[in-house]
């Protein structure tokens, strides 16, 4: 059967926690979390978050060992709607990353808070 993307969301088993964007740059200066952008380069070059890594959600589990090998570092998720930025959580958290969250916001809001 197949299923829609809120099903799927619906689906994920692992607990995901969810903050804004302020509250992960409030965090980050006290826990030096990494912030990733899941979006596609293309995405990621016109609407450009401050300080976040790009690793499009099509390649993250490919190229994340080799951007972070510390399981318990804090890791924080964006995407434009939050969407890829669940699975992409989701994904990480079954590669043995223990401390991953996804920011609940829009690019505008992410892209002031880490200004």
């Amino acid at each position: 059967m197949l299923k829609s993307i809120q099903d799927r969301l619906s689906s994920i088993t692992v607990p995901i926690r969810k903050i804004s964007a302020e509250e992960a740059a409030q965090e980050r200066q006290k826990n030096h979390g990494l912030i990733i952008d899941v979006r596609e380069p293309a995405e990621a070059e016109n609407a450009p978050t401050p300080g976040t890594v790009n690793i499009p959600r099509g390649v993250l589990e490919m190229q994340m060992l080799e951007k972070e090998k510390d399981a318990s570092r804090p890791l924080y998720i964006h995407c434009a709607s939050g969407v890829r930025a669940q699975l992409a959580a989701e994904q990480l958290a079954l590669m043995g990353y223990e401390n991953v969250t996804v920011l609940t916001c829009d690019i505008p809001k992410i892209q002031k808070a880490l200004s």
